[in-house]
């Protein structure tokens, strides 16, 4: 009993000392039977490339944010609930060693460990954390997902129309495909309801006319009507009213480079696994 009381009393400590790092602006992590399982630095693939990420792992989601104080403070908060994650393995690529993919309704993005041994440690304490969810049957495995985002240095033309891209002509990217495109390419806006279920967001022309053939087949069959997951279309009210929205999340990572040149990888503090049969002791009968 004193060993089951003293672990809950260490995971509530744990969970409000994440919940304090990431400031007033962090959402609530503490919930009944959340542990948080382990914790680590991971690269993330982002538009610019390669930025350092601080990761949470509890046993119903995965939290990470942006570093602002190595180890002490962390900003622009993401909680992904584990049955919404896909993982995929990959091999070493020219930017980023142990690397895998996670797959999810809103963004995809690609991740890298420190070592090998740290990356295989992730996914399978990923996969163990949610195989345990999915199985007490109080959640259901996500099934749509979105395409992860090219990184912008991938391409330096508009993926539709080849123009070269410059300070005029500015890169953006398609929130269907991912591709990376100029202005005048993704114009329209259409609603991806994994991605925002209300919003209409960037989508490239070629997405724009696909999404549109497959809303009009849709509407010309009365039994799946309203069955639609994008809705398509725009106008210049609504490319004003998202257009800040969307400059944001795009700049959202577009984090100084040369911030991180002195940043080796080997040199952080390694991931941390809090082993279930160490944190959660069974239960002694007295």
């Amino acid at each position: 009993m004193m060993n089951q009381l003293t672990f809950a009393e260490e995971n509530r400590e744990r969970i409000h000392a994440v919940e304090n790092s990431f400031g007033p602006s962090g959402k609530p992590l503490s919930q009944p039977d959340r542990v948080l399982m382990g914790e680590g630095r991971l690269m993330k693939q982002s538009r610019r490339g390669p930025q350092p990420k601080v990761f949470f792992l509890f046993n119903d989601v995965l939290v990470y944010g942006s570093i602002i104080v190595n180890g002490r403070w962390y900003k622009k908060q993401q909680i992904i609930p584990l049955e919404d994650i896909q993982l995929e393995d990959l091999e070493d690529g020219m930017r980023m060693r142990n690397q895998w993919l996670i797959r999810t309704p809103r963004k995809s993005f690609y991740v890298a460990a420190a070592s090998y041994e740290e990356k295989q440690a992730w996914i399978q304490h990923i996969q163990d954390c949610q195989s345990s969810l999915l199985q007490s049957g109080s959640r259901s495995p996500g099934s749509t997902f979105a395409a992860t985002w090219i990184p912008d240095q991938a391409s330096a033309i508009c993926m539709r129309c080849s123009n070269r891209f410059s300070v005029a002509h500015r890169r953006h990217h398609c929130r269907k495909c991912g591709f990376v495109v100029c202005g005048a390419c993704s114009k329209k806006r259409a609603v991806i309801r994994h991605i925002h279920p209300t919003k209409r967001v960037r989508v490239c022309t070629t997405c724009h006319s696909g999404l549109s053939r497959t809303e009009a087949e849709a509407q010309e069959t009365p039994r799946l009507r309203g069955n639609s997951t994008e809705k398509i279309g725009w106008d210049e009210d609504d490319v004003e009213e998202s257009s800040e929205e969307e400059e944001a999340e795009e700049q959202m990572e577009d984090h100084d480079p040369r911030r991180w040149m002195d940043s080796k990888m080997d040199s952080w503090s390694p991931y941390v696994y809090l082993k279930p049969e160490h944190v959660r002791p069974p239960n002694v009968s007295t």
